[in-house]
């Protein structure tokens, strides 16, 4: 009996693992190396970030500069087609983009010296508009008194401008910046080729300079796609935005237009400022309140459409974008380096993902089991 007991609970117990099977079965320890490189990765990265802020008065305009030159390089290989020399349409490439960009810049800027000009007259305007707030306000007011706080002047005054000249300082580059990044993107949009093939002949092996032809390639098509793509979409948002300006009345709807177009290049930041300048502009100039909103609500549902279903559709087909990351990216971007950063933090997402495609290519979509 004591041996068929026996028998029973060995049957039962489950069996002994060898040592071997014990230690596969353990989840693996992170070592001292792992721990050391993942802190030098990180220095690295920190380091970087400190020279790109720091320099950024160098590293701003060559990025910029390297950024739009492979993005213009599509459309100067089409006219290297016809014969023109490879510095000739550089030259050319730049001249256009700079007529439309002061072409833009003029549209915009008539609309604002006409306004500065007429910032007296707004106070009056802006208070009897709001004059259904009084209540509210006095409320303010009251509960301000009742703990102790200092309550504010009554009325309706316009905000100081104090932050007008820094933020002007902000925007507007040197000199010296601009004619670094003018110089950089001629030279650049005349030498690509000669550096595309010094860039892969320093690879060694048919693989590893295929690899980097590969990358090469699809950096500059998909940058190149993505600059078209994104300004047919904004000169259409700027039509459709001139045209509800119109609609509703409101002054040089070229301008607003042409400033909607313009900012709709910076992602998610863009069509916010706009849908903020529309709302001023129309309150300040309707006879009423609603009135004043009906062009900003408008270019709100354009805006909302063009941003959810039209840019999407169009783009995610070359290349997909997560929001999250693109956020990430604008907010980090913006912190780095301002406006330009915003500006180039959707083209610098798809460098990056075009990289990550071709050196980590993801072969099993599905995901592990439990």
């Amino acid at each position: 009996m004591p041996d068929v007991r026996r028998e029973v609970r060995d049957r039962i117990r489950p069996a002994k693992s060898s040592p071997d099977e014990q230690e596969d079965q353990q989840p693996p320890a992170i070592g001292q190396s792992e721990i050391v490189a993942l802190s030098l990765v990180a220095l690295l990265i920190i380091s970087v970030v400190a020279v790109l802020y720091v320099a950024r008065a160098f590293f701003l305009p060559t990025v910029t500069a390297l950024v739009i030159g492979t993005m213009l390089s599509p459309a100067a290989k089409f006219f290297e087609r016809y014969g023109i020399p490879r510095s000739v349409s550089a030259v050319l490439i730049v001249s256009a983009t700079c007529a439309g960009l002061a072409f833009m810049v003029a549209l915009i800027s008539a609309p604002v010296m006409e306004w500065t000009t007429r910032l007296p007259e707004l106070q009056s305007s802006l208070k009897d508009k709001f004059h259904i707030f009084d209540r509210p306000m006095a409320l303010w007011h009251q509960m301000q008194s009742l703990f102790g706080g200092t309550p504010a002047e009554t009325g309706f005054p316009l905000p100081k401008i104090e932050w007008v000249q820094p933020t002007l300082e902000f925007l507007s580059p040197t000199f010296t910046e601009i004619l670094l990044f003018f110089a950089v993107l001629v030279l650049f949009i005349a030498s690509w080729p000669d550096l595309r093939r010094a860039l892969v002949l320093n690879f060694t092996g048919h693989d590893s300079r295929l690899r980097a032809l590969r990358i090469l390639n699809a950096i500059e098509s998909n940058l190149g796609g993505y600059l078209l793509t994104v300004t047919l979409i904004n000169m259409g948002l700027g039509v459709a935005t001139g045209l509800i300006c119109a609609a509703t009345g409101m002054p040089n709807p070229a301008g607003l237009g042409a400033l909607a177009a313009t900012l709709n290049y910076i992602p998610i930041i863009g069509p916010i400022v706009t849908f903020v300048v529309l709302a001023a502009v129309g309150i300040v100039t309707a006879s009423t309140l609603g009135g004043g909103l009906v062009a900003a609500t408008g270019f709100a549902i354009v805006a909302f459409i063009e941003g959810h279903f039209i840019t999407p559709t169009i783009i995610g087909r070359r290349l997909a974008l997560n929001a999250l990351a693109v956020f990430v990216a604008l907010a980090f971007w913006t912190w780095l380096w301002g406006p330009m950063g915003a500006f180039l933090s959707s083209p610098i997402l798809i460098v990056g993902l075009v990289i990550k495609e071709h050196l980590m290519p993801v072969k099993d979509t599905q995901l592990p089991a439990d």
